[in-house]
């Protein structure tokens, strides 16, 4: 496995001459997490405000109000985060096909509906529902054991594209999630630091109101496709 150093500059190598197409095909998913968190303080955070300052209101009553609106909150997240791995998925195969010679130019406003084609989508759809049950489940443990289980189930979208691709055939949903536990052994913890050594970027990005995520998404994408690409690979049964 390469240092996370050289995952990096792999990635700004296939980002070098790429840059505006990698801006524009991140473009629609970037704007829609954006209109996603505004909802999301419209119907969670402003409520909450209004009825706390609001007289005529008891404690019990402002519970019930925020156990209603955090559960709007809490449905806007899972199709926000559903939304987030179709587009992410698209973006992240386009920077895997680049990495590996398959394609050499970007199509911006194709290849970020990459995911949501016929072909993809359903296992995408699944995969994603399986994985955030798991995860929840390994949660309510203990955060920490949630947080271990979404680093193990992290490569199961390129698996089902991998295979997908060289089989021609739908590969089964639980097997890519199996598959990615087992090929993340020994590697969660290499791409936990990955992670952390976007956090300063992060913040950049944040500060802009979320428009540096137009850049640092397609950089952090073929990072980690990058980082994909290396570890040792299997078959999915």
């Amino acid at each position: 496995m390469k240092t996370i150093g050289q995952l990096k500059s792999e990635a700004k190598s296939v980002l070098s001459g790429r840059w505006k197409d990698s801006v524009l095909m991140c473009l629609v998913p970037t704007l829609i997490s954006i209109a996603f968190a505004i909802v999301l303080v419209v119907v969670v955070v402003l409520p909450l405000m209004a009825l706390s300052q609001t007289s005529g209101f008891d404690g019990q009553s402002i519970n019930e109000a925020s156990n209603a609106t955090g559960g709007s909150g809490g449905g806007s997240g899972l199709i926000g985060g559903l939304f987030a791995a179709l587009f992410g998925a698209g973006i992240s195969w386009t920077f895997l096909d680049l990495l590996r010679g398959k394609k050499q130019e970007i199509r911006p406003f194709s290849d970020v509906f990459r995911g949501f084609s016929g072909a993809f989508a359903l296992g995408i759809i699944v995969i994603y529902i399986l994985s955030t049950i798991f995860t929840s489940l390994w949660a309510l443990l203990f955060v920490i054991p949630g947080i271990i289980k979404s680093y193990s189930y992290s490569q199961a979208y390129f698996i089902y594209y991998d295979t997908y691709e060289q089989t021609g055939t739908r590969p089964d949903f639980l097997a890519c999630i199996t598959a990615s536990r087992r090929l993340m052994k020994g590697y969660k913890g290499k791409l936990f630091l990955l992670d952390l050594s976007f956090i300063g970027w992060h913040i950049l990005a944040i500060i802009t109101a979320g428009i540096g995520y137009l850049w640092l998404t397609p950089y952090i994408s073929a990072t980690k496709a990058a980082f994909y690409d290396n570890l040792p690979k299997q078959t999915v049964a």
